[in-house]
């Protein structure tokens, strides 16, 4: 394995794995020059099971040869490569050394987007666990590097989930780059055809490549 692999995690809800944000995605990460595979993690399994998976495969990965290892992550896999990126850890060889994510679920705490909420954390869900799962406070001033990148016309996970991330980020000087494109629906995958969001993958690849991938 090369010493730079980015680990791709599709969305789907924490209830199933959408196919446009997987295999596909990976083949275009390798055709920037990017080591890149993607993992099927857990769904329809509660907190902390997907969390735990993700953690076991950057160990594998890292065990395997990899250096540095990104997760990149789509809607509910975007808030699941941001946990596996920002919560705590006492291994080092979990930890994620960039994060890339498309239109992610980043708070546990809004009403949008209910229903990844409450496969992964349950309808009964109290606020100290809505609280702790939500990347924007997880965010510490150690936290990885993050490209984040969102549409404003995103009806299902609004954008206001990519602007509280990245305000986090801001306020504890963690380095990031946000991209918000006007026009897209939500689960764009690729988005080639797409307009200007179809341009994320290649700012997403040069930004990686920038950091040593």
């Amino acid at each position: 394995m090369d010493s730079s692999h980015v680990i791709v995690l599709p969305g789907g809800g924490y209830t199933m794995l959408s196919d446009n944000e997987a295999e596909v995605v990976a083949e275009r990460l390798r055709s920037f020059g990017l080591s890149a595979s993607v993992f099927d993690y857990p769904v329809q399994t509660r907190h902390p099971g997907p969390l735990d998976a993700v953690r076991s495969e950057v160990r594998r990965v890292r065990a395997a040869g990899a250096a540095r290892v990104a997760l990149l992550g789509f809607s509910a896999g975007g808030h699941l490569a941001g946990q596996a990126a920002l919560a705590p850890s006492g291994e080092p060889a979990e930890r994620a050394d960039a994060a890339v994510l498309g239109y992610p679920v980043v708070s546990m705490e809004l009403a949008t987007h209910r229903g990844s909420q409450d496969e992964l954390l349950g309808p009964d869900a109290g606020n100290a666990l809505r609280a702790s799962t939500s990347l924007d406070r997880l965010v510490t001033a150690d936290a990885p590097p993050f490209f984040i990148w969102h549409t404003a016309a995103d009806e299902a996970v609004p954008v206001e989930h990519a602007y509280r991330l990245a305000q986090a980020l801001a306020t504890h000087g963690v380095p990031h780059a946000l991209h918000v494109f006007e026009e897209g629906e939500h689960g764009l995958g690729l988005a080639d055809g797409q307009g200007a969001a179809g341009q994320w993958s290649r700012l997403a690849s040069e930004w990686l490549q920038a950091r040593g991938w």
